[in-house]
């Protein structure tokens, strides 16, 4: 019978008797020191009670949502316990999507810069099979993917898992919620009865309980109320009679908010693409993210709005689970989310590293319900605001101030970022200065590079007349 040992923290006077400074962890010099160099002072209330357990190799239920620090606090506990001397697979993370595969791989990466040797493999859909079997022939310490192409390589015996002592899921309810039940069962059965098992989920639906019991040993359980730490983000509500006046005081909103990087929630796929396209007939920088898209457009599309170079994205809540966009200005829910936990995973993406975010939220009389649980949940009455006034529409649309241009050369042709922003800054034909180049992404095949769109006609033309690695490669302006 599973046990569970409760920490529950409701506020954060409940840390008062926890040290949150990362030297009072278990953690080596080196560890400690890398964390300094990121600016990793303090432990975020997710890290302070799940991190003591897990270093002291408990299994851990957490309640953790995007932007908590999860992946640190597993990513810690990962390093902690590596043998990087044994080249075996000691450990892996199973995520819902190639996204947030992703992007655990890369914040696991940065925990272990100053560790020689680790590697990080990443093993996702969406790509081919060939190259990853190639890639673990060749060995790796971590394992970082999605259930099923994990259970695909597992099944064709190229992925070993003997060796595995620390399994996390991360967004496990989310993956219950896909469909991987099946999937996750298949490669639990091949893992090390004796493993280390970590949990992480948003909400707790009956179906993690019941994994939870199957596949983990004593957990304790941390749960960070849902309410908690939501004093720096400004909520705002706004009633409408009907759909029409939701559209517009969308833009009302948009307009009176004229901000770098906004995220709109909708309820379903078909309200996301047409409220998208409906922004962009009318002249927003906008783009949408949700299930039906190809997973080169669903990349391309977060790139470029994590880039700066798309200032509005619309998307459903399953589309935009693992979303980890840096200063997330505006969120606006176009609908009232279905459940009040959905509705503070969405806004608890901005008001981030200690900013201010401001979460607007549209509401009909038939959502008055979910108003009123929401009323609930923050333990505060919510009181309706009028909208900005309709002059505002007469003024410019707020436009993106960069623009992404793809470069058709990545890693395997020994393509750096170093080399794309040397040739983008290079003296002659026009000057461009580091500050007007934005991220950089260099993928397989690809790399990627936000630029000032003044001088985007100058960059285009250095890329394509430049060289790098002794070679021109096609260049193109991403466009909407």
């Amino acid at each position: 019978m599973l046990q569970l040992e409760v920490t529950t923290l409701h506020s954060s006077t409940d840390t008062q008797n926890t040290s949150l400074d990362f030297s009072s962890l278990n953690l080596s010099h080196e560890l400690l020191k890398n964390l300094s160099s990121l600016g990793y002072e303090q432990m975020t209330p997710i890290q302070a009670q799940s991190l003591p357990p897990m270093l002291a190799g408990k299994d851990v239920i957490a309640q953790g949502k995007t932007g908590s620090g999860k992946t640190a606090a597993f990513g810690l506990a990962m390093l902690k316990k590596l043998q990087v001397k044994r080249f075996r697979i000691q450990s892996m993370v199973l995520c819902p999507t190639r996204e947030l595969a992703d992007q655990v791989a890369k914040e696991i990466r940065k925990l272990a810069r100053t560790i020689h040797n680790i590697k990080v493999l990443t093993l996702c859909g969406g790509t081919p099979f060939g190259p990853q079997i190639g890639s673990l022939e060749h060995g790796a310490h971590i394992i970082v993917g999605t259930p099923g192409r994990i259970e695909e390589h597992v099944i064709k015996g190229t992925l070993k898992l003997d060796d595995l002592n620390l399994l996390v899921l991360d967004e496990a309810d989310r993956m219950l919620e896909m469909g991987f039940e099946a999937a996750l069962d298949n490669i639990i059965e091949r893992t090390p009865v004796d493993r280390q098992t970590l949990l992480f989920s948003a909400t707790f639906p009956k179906q993690i309980k019941v994994i939870s019991e199957s596949i983990m040993t004593e957990p304790e359980l941390v749960q960070i109320s849902a309410s908690e730490d939501k004093s720096n983000i400004n909520q705002h509500f706004y009633h409408v009679a009907d759909d029409n006046e939701r559209f517009e005081a969308t833009r009302l909103l948009l307009m009176a908010n004229p901000v770098e990087s906004t995220a709109i929630f909708c309820n379903t796929k078909k309200e996301t693409q047409a409220v998208c396209q409906s922004l962009h007939n009318d002249g927003f920088s906008v783009l949408a993210l949700h299930g039906d898209l190809e997973q080169r457009d669903r990349d391309q599309t977060l790139l470029r709005f994590a880039n700066k170079s798309v200032a509005i994205l619309v998307a459903t809540d399953v589309a935009a689970r693992g979303l980890d966009i840096d200063a997330l200005d505006v969120v606006i829910n176009y609908h009232i989310a279905h459940d009040s936990e959905v509705h503070i995973h969405r806004i608890g993406r901005t008001g981030r590293a200690g900013s201010t975010g401001k979460a607007l939220s549209i509401f009909s009389d038939k959502e008055s319900y979910k108003v009123g649980l929401l009323e609930d949940e923050l333990d505060q009455s919510i009181k309706a605001e009028l909208l900005p006034a309709s002059e505002i529409l007469a003024n410019p649309r707020q436009q993106a101030k960069m623009a992404t241009i793809q470069i058709d050369g990545g890693k395997k042709q020994k393509v750096r970022p170093g080399d794309i922003l040397g040739a983008l800054t290079a003296k002659g034909a026009g000057e461009i200065n580091g500050c007007d180049v934005g991220k950089i992404n260099v993928l397989d095949i690809k790399a990627y590079v936000a630029v000032n769109k003044k001088v985007l006609k100058l960059a285009l033309k250095k890329l394509t007349k430049g060289k790098m690695k002794g070679r021109s490669f096609k260049v193109r302006h991403l466009t909407i």
